[in-house]
């Protein structure tokens, strides 16, 4: 079956930075979308930062995180990575990494909390 493992959240200081983590089971990120999104405390939800395998991939932020935050991924771990940096209040969420399924569908973790404080 297939699993996403979100880690790496925690609370953090106001300009500092975090890394998550997300482990793929039963399937593999590999010559396939993936990305980051995230909802914050109300129900702001938003797509953070997307990768797409094609042509040796590409990657694309929302720019409320652009600059600050890296997208990158491990294919010999199965391991989709978010780099923060310089964190601010707003960006305060849980943060749910995904893999593109079949047609529109898409595989998630179960979150990862971030909360930054000043």
């Amino acid at each position: 079956q297939v699993q996403l493992m979100e880690s790496g959240g925690g609370l953090v200081q106001a300009g500092g930075s975090l890394r998550l983590s997300c482990v793929a089971s039963g399937i593999s990120f590999l010559s396939n979308r993936m990305g980051w999104y995230r909802q914050a405390p109300g129900g702001s939800r938003e797509l953070v930062a997307r990768m797409t395998s094609s042509g040796g991939g590409s990657t694309n932020y929302a720019d409320s995180v652009k600059g600050r935050f890296t997208i990158s991924r491990d294919n010999a771990k199965n391991t989709l990575y978010l780099q923060m940096n310089s964190l601010k209040l707003e960006d305060t969420a849980t943060y749910y990494c995904y893999r593109g399924g079949p047609g529109m569908s898409a595989y998630w973790g179960q979150g990862t909390q971030v909360t930054v404080s000043s």
